[in-house]
C-alpha cells in the first residue's frame, strides 16, 4: 500500500437516499455530492414513477423507504419489486404499521415479503406501535413520510432500537428542513406540515460515505507502522453513525486526525489486543470490515449486536463464516454474534465469494496486504461504491478478480 496518498470518497448512500425521499415529499432541493451508487440511482429513478412496475433490484433501503413513500402518495398505483434476494427480505412489520395508518398495500406473492401492490392515498396518521429491534429503516421510512399525514405521526417503539444513529440521522435531516418533532424514550412525534410548507433549505451537500471509509481504515490497520492515508472532506460533525470508525479502529492501530481538508489516518505502533470485543448494534455495516481486519491482524474477535445481518444482501454471518474458514479460521456464529480465535497464519491463494453482497467484496479486499486472494463477482461493489477498485489501484493494491 502506498503511504501518503489522498483519496476522495463519494457521497454517503444513506444520506443521499434520505435526501431524495425528503426532496420528493417536501418541495424539492438541489443535492450536491450525491452518491452515484446503484442503490441511490435506483431510488432516484423510482421517484419518477407513480404508476406501473417499479423494480429496485438489490436496494434494500429503497424497498423500505419507497414502501412508505408510495403508500402516502395520493393517486399512485405501483407494484414494488426487487431481486430474488429482495423477495426473501421481510417487509411485513413496516407494511403492517402502514396498513394500521390506512394504507392500501397487498402482497402479490408470499405474505410479509415483496413484491407489493400499493395504491397511494392520503393517510390519517396518529399513533402506532412498532418493534424497533428488527430494522432502523422501518422507523426512518415512517418518520420521513409522517409529516405528510393529516394528524402527523406518533411512533411508539418497543425493543432495543437497532442502528440508532441511522434513526438520529433521519431526525436531524427532518429538523434541518423545518419539520417539527420531539423524541422521548420509546416515542417519536412528527408534526404535520401544512399545504404551504416549504423546506428551510434549497441546496444540500451530501457528506462523504463513512461506511465506504471503513475499507481504507482496514488497509491502514493492516499496514506497517507509520503508514498514512488522507481521506478528503470528512468532518467530525457528519450525521452518519459509521463515523464511529474513529473509535472502533483506535485499538486496531489507526489514529484519526481531523484536518481542514478531511481526515489523516496513521498506523500506530500500538500493542494489539489478543481479542477484540465490540458491540456493533449501532454500526452493523462495519461488522464484515472489522471481522476481516482482525483476522488479518492475527488477533481474535468477539463481535455482537449483529442480529440484523441475516436479512441483509446475504446472510452476512453465514457468509463471513464460510469465507473466513477458507483462510484457515475457525468461526463460531449465533443469531447475533461472531467469534474466532487468533490465527497466526492465513491460507493463501483463496477465492473469495461475495454472495451478491458489495460489503463482502470490499471487506475482504484489504487482506491482499497479507495473502494472495481473488475476489469473485467483483463488480458487486457498484451497489454502494462504483469506483472502489479504481481507488484501490490508486493506493497501490493489486487484487485479482475472477
Amino acid at each position: 500500500m502506498k503511504s501518503g496518498e489522498t483519496v476522495r470518497i463519494g457521497g454517503s448512500k444513506s444520506e443521499t437516499n434520505r435526501w431524495l425521499i425528503l426532496s420528493a415529499l417536501y418541495g424539492g432541493f438541489e443535492l450536491t455530492n450525491a452518491s452515484d451508487s446503484e442503490d441511490s440511482t435506483a431510488m432516484a429513478q423510482a421517484l419518477n414513477i407513480a404508476h406501473g412496475p417499479v423494480n429496485i433490484g438489490h436496494a434494500g433501503t429503497a424497498m423500505r423507504f419507497l414502501t412508505a413513500y408510495y403508500a402516502s402518495l395520493s393517486g399512485c398505483e405501483v407494484v414494488l419489486d426487487g431481486s430474488a434476494r429482495m423477495r426473501e427480505r421481510p417487509i411485513g412489520i413496516l407494511v403492517g404499521v402502514l396498513k394500521e395508518l390506512g394504507a392500501d398495500i397487498s402482497y402479490i406473492g408470499r405474505e410479509g415479503f415483496p413484491p407489493l401492490y400499493i395504491r397511494g392515498k392520503s393517510l390519517r396518521g396518529d399513533a402506532v406501535q412498532i418493534n424497533a429491534s428488527v430494522s432502523s429503516q422501518y422507523l426512518s421510512a415512517l418518520l420521513m413520510v409522517g409529516a405528510t399525514f393529516k394528524n402527523g405521526l406518533e411512533l411508539r417503539y418497543s425493543g432495543v432500537l437497532t442502528s440508532a444513529p441511522y434513526v438520529e440521522m433521519t431526525l436531524q435531516m427532518l429538523r434541518k428542513i423545518g419539520i417539527s418533532l420531539t423524541h422521548e424514550p420509546g416515542s417519536i412525534r412528527v408534526s404535520a406540515v401544512g399545504d404551504n410548507f416549504g423546506p428551510m433549505v434549497n441546496r444540500v451537500t451530501v457528506a462523504p460515505d463513512w461506511s465506504s471509509a471503513s475499507y481504507f481504515y482496514s488497509c491502514v490497520a493492516l499496514s506497517s507502522p507509520g503508514t498514512m492515508l488522507r481521506l478528503k472532506h470528512f468532518s467530525a460533525d457528519d450525521l452518519q453513525g459509521d463515523r464511529a470508525l474513529v473509535k472502533l479502529f483506535t485499538p486496531l492501530g489507526v489514529e484519526t486526525q481531523f484536518k481542514d481538508e478531511g481526515i489523516l489516518l496513521t498506523k500506530t505502533d500500538v500493542v494489539l489486543p489478543l481479542r477484540y470485543t465490540c458491540d456493533l448494534s449501532d454500526t452493523p455495516d462495519l461488522a464484515q470490515t472489522i471481522a476481516v481486519c482482525c483476522l488479518g491482524l492475527g488477533i481474535g474477535a468477539e463481535l455482537y449486536g449483529l442480529h440484523t445481518l441475516a436479512i441483509k444482501e446475504t446472510d452476512r454471518l453465514a457468509a463471513l463464516k464460510i469465507e473466513m474458514e477458507k483462510l484457515g479460521a475457525k468461526v463460531c456464529i449465533s443469531s447475533d454474534r461472531l467469534e474466532f480465535d487468533p490465527l497466526p497464519e492465513l491460507t493463501s491463494e483463496v477465492y473469495i465469494d461475495t454472495y451478491q453482497d458489495h460489503r463482502m467484496a470490499m471487506a475482504f479486499a484489504p487482506l491482499a496486504l497479507k495473502v494472495s486472494i481473488a475476489v469473485r463477482d467483483s463488480e458487486v461493489v457498484k451497489k454502494s461504491f462504483p469506483d472502489f477498485w479504481e481507488k484501490w489501484a490508486q493506493i497501490g493494491f493489486n487484487v485479482q478478480f475472477s
